[in-house]
């Protein structure tokens, strides 16, 4: 594989550094263990990625990509059911991998930036996934409400020893209906008539729920 380019050796190395990161953490040994598992030179594997935040920024541009490739076309689901699927799929593909996101978040915790930046990716990419294309006000405010969601609901999974994760899915269920019922009272208030005040996240550009 001495032919690829550091793009292309980044998420080849760092999908194979989990199982390794839960006893060495996200750093060289992790990565030189991966790299010699994927049959890559563990030199050109440390050029791809020099240290820890490099690996978890490119670990979870790679799970975003993951995302994206299994949850096809969702045409037929309503907006709330797309983006709970989002979710429930991102975690459900981290399953075996807790405590690798564990380590991860403990990076990104000496990195805000960083943790700014990769939550908004994963945000954006749900609701692109989802169809969302507003370039408008809304763009961002649905992507940092469910920022908010997704990590409000990541920290509950982390901890969840319930059978399926049952826990974490009422969890989200909850968070999903409260800011339905915020966008209720709030259209209540101003005023607003809304074609469905149960819209996911505000007036969207899609089918009521």
């Amino acid at each position: 594989m001495t032919d690829l380019t550091l793009d292309e050796i980044r998420p080849i190395v760092v999908a194979a550094m989990p199982p390794h990161v839960a006893f060495d953490g996200w750093g060289r040994e992790a990565r030189d263990r991966a790299a010699a598992e994927t049959g890559i030179d563990p030199d050109l594997a440390a050029l791809a990625l020099p240290d820890a935040a490099t690996m978890v920024d490119a670990w979870t541009a790679h799970a975003d990509a993951r995302l994206i490739e299994a949850l096809g076309d969702m045409g037929g689901l309503k907006i709330r059911e797309r983006i709970r699927l989002a979710v429930a799929t991102r975690l459900t593909q981290a399953s075996g991998e807790r405590e690798a996101v564990r380590r991860a978040l403990s990076i990104l915790a000496m990195h805000p930036r960083l943790g700014t930046r990769t939550l908004w990716r994963t945000a954006d990419t749900m609701w692109r996934a989802a169809g969302d294309t507003a370039t408008d006000y809304n763009h961002y405010t649905k992507r940092a409400i469910l920022g908010a969601v997704y990590s409000a609901t990541l920290l509950v999974w982390l901890d969840d020893e319930s059978e399926g994760f049952a826990d974490t899915h009422a969890f989200l269920d909850r968070r999903i209906d409260g800011i339905m019922r915020f966008e209720k009272a709030k259209a209540r208030l101003t005023g607003i008539s809304l074609p469905s005040p149960a819209r996911f996240l505000g007036r969207l550009r899609y089918p009521a729920i």
